[in-house]
């Protein structure tokens, strides 16, 4: 059992103790760990949530252990199409075992807000969000694994409240995966769909077709930002990815661990 996508307070968007995360996986049985806070970029300051703070990373990552529990220390990158260099600098500020990479803004504006979905179908919406991930992997080099593919399709303003379709999409994700596979990247299956749009983010065949493309390494993360959502439905998450690669990965110091499902 693993949850290699875990917020803290360090977050601008929770509140949990570190020690609180800790606790609910030890109680859930979960092996490994990583925490997994926002590092996520603004041209505008003026709405910038929160500058990732490193010094405070390690004040509160460097010393945690706990029997029974590995402990990795990592960072959900906010990927754009200008914060490259500024994203090298903060990854070479410290030690990380893991960089998850994930896309939150296309063209300043989060899909979790109802300002993106404004004047857009939902193809359209859909089409741009996933155009913007497509045009920073190929941009960025110093991250793992491409968070929360299906991001856009979660937020509670898609009026479909449907999962993405693959078949809808295809051409664009498999240039998505593609670019993974080059550059020896791997793709999260994130868990927190399912109590929203009832699958996971993204789906099962998101996963078989990045392994017909040659794709192998994979994470699962709750991306839970409160201790009670630690390793929820990682379970049936890890079920799909043994029965697609029969592995899952986790990371330490940047490197990938396969670990037999």
């Amino acid at each position: 059992m693993f949850d290699f996508h875990l917020h803290t307070a360090l977050s601008f968007d929770s509140e949990e103790l570190a020690k609180n995360i800790i606790a609910a996986a030890q109680q859930k049985g979960l092996k490994e760990i990583c925490f997994t806070d926002h590092f996520d970029l603004h041209r505008d300051r003026e709405v910038q949530n929160e500058i990732f703070d490193v010094k405070k990373h390690g004040e509160t990552y460097d010393n945690l252990s706990e029997k029974g529990v590995i402990i990795r220390k990592g960072v959900e990158l906010g990927l754009t199409e200008w914060n490259v260099a500024e994203a090298d600098r903060l990854l070479n500020s410290r030690h990380f075992d893991f960089c998850l990479g994930s896309v939150h803004y296309v063209d300043e504006k989060d899909p979790y807000y109802k300002e993106y979905w404004e004047g857009l179908t939902v193809k359209e919406a859909f089409d741009k969000y996933l155009l913007k991930i497509l045009e920073c992997v190929k941009l960025h080099d110093n991250f793992d694994v491409l968070g929360h593919l299906s991001y856009v399709a979660r937020q509670e303003h898609n009026p479909t409240k449907k999962p993405l379709q693959l078949s809808e999409v295809l051409d664009i994700t498999d240039e998505i995966m593609k670019v993974l596979v080059k550059k020896g990247k791997g793709m999260e299956i994130n868990t927190s769909g399912v109590d929203k749009i009832g699958d996971f983010l993204p789906s099962k065949d998101f996963f078989i077709r990045f392994k017909e493309l040659g794709g192998e390494i994979v994470t699962v993360g709750s991306d839970a930002h409160s201790a009670d959502r630690v390793g929820q439905y990682v379970p049936e998450a890890l079920q799909i990815l043994k029965d697609v690669f029969g592995h899952v990965c986790t990371f330490d110091s940047r490197t990938p661990q396969f670990h037999k499902l």
